[in-house]
């Protein structure tokens, strides 16, 4: 089942029982001042679409805080998180198993990012260009720092076995919620902010209606704040 929330994690977290998930795939803010409004630099290739406008938002203005990644590791029995070099510091479990996502290309953003995990093996590195989207596969872009489809699939692939509960605090574009649904995970994928809630159930939604499984049915089920509590 994939169950796409509108509402607060901390809210969400803070009534989970310990290692209620299998493995929780994050996301968070880098505190890198992405608000969605710097120059476009997705579009500079012939052919690209027209500059992607995005509202002025303020969620990136400071990295994600050491409770919201305390209430992560709490409800989740291994953890792959997104951005962690620039919070290091709020994590207090080493890790010799980070993630390189190299991106294949040189621009204004990063070369790779890299995602701290609580696994107990080696490095790892995926390669995907994704330079200004001009990528392997075509994806419509609705959120400044959406990552990949295959990106979340390939960690789907390697870091999650079949049986297992994926938990997303911080939802975005919800590739997360495609790429669970291509590989038949079940998912928890929440997502605070309103515009990019309903811009993210809408991406789910068309690939899901496009993409209907054959032999599976497919179950979403939405929940406000409101209702989980």
């Amino acid at each position: 089942m994939i169950k796409l929330i509108h509402g607060d994690c901390m809210e969400y977290l803070a009534g989970c029982k310990e290692n209620q998930f299998d493995l929780a795939i994050c996301d968070p803010p880098y505190g890198i001042g992405e608000n969605g409004q710097k120059p476009n630099r997705t579009d500079r290739w012939k052919g690209a679409p027209k500059e992607i406008k995005y509202k002025k938002a303020t969620w990136d203005k400071k990295p994600v805080g050491k409770n919201c990644i305390d209430l992560i590791l709490h409800s989740s029995k291994n953890q792959i998180i997104w951005g962690a070099n620039h919070f290091i510091s709020k994590i207090s479990i080493d890790s010799s198993c980070w993630i390189v996502w190299d991106k294949k290309t040189a621009g204004d953003f990063a070369d790779c990012e890299l995602a701290w995990t609580s696994f107990d093996t080696t490095v790892r590195k995926f390669e995907w260009l994704w330079n200004g989207f001009r990528k392997e596969k075509p994806e419509h872009r609705i959120h400044p720092t959406q990552k990949p489809i295959a990106l979340y699939r390939w960690l789907l692939q390697n870091y999650a076995k079949q049986g297992d509960t994926i938990l997303d605090t911080h939802g975005g574009s919800m590739s997360i919620a495609i790429a669970c649904y291509i590989e038949g995970f079940d998912l928890v994928c929440i997502e605070k902010d309103k515009d990019y809630y309903d811009a993210a159930k809408k991406r789910y939604d068309t690939y899901v209606a496009n993409n209907p499984r054959m032999f599976e049915p497919e179950e979403l089920r939405q929940e406000t704040q409101g209702e989980l509590f």
